[in-house]
């Protein structure tokens, strides 16, 4: 499947993440973390676990965490990928 138009899920507030689709003809991952030296290549796993699951590989992630688990990632992922299928 492909993004038919920008969409985002989330916040900036604590423990949440801000994740913002593009439509893309290649699959890239802007992340911006506090805890990225730590967590960075785990967070993009789950971002790009989640894509692959939605049958969704090509797309611009712009992810900017605030301490997100993993189970948030997810859930932001789906949302947003869910808004920017929307016609």
């Amino acid at each position: 499947m492909k993004l038919n138009k920008p969409a985002q899920a989330g916040s900036l507030e604590s423990n949440d993440i801000l994740i913002s689709l593009f439509p893309s003809e290649e699959l890239t991952i802007e992340l911006t973390s506090p805890v990225k030296e730590q967590f960075g290549e785990a967070m993009e796993a789950v971002i790009r676990d989640t894509l692959k699951e939605l049958d969704v590989p090509l797309v611009r992630v712009v992810a900017q965490d605030k301490g997100a688990l993993d189970f948030a990632i997810r859930a932001r992922v789906k949302t947003a990928v869910s808004r920017g299928m929307d016609a």
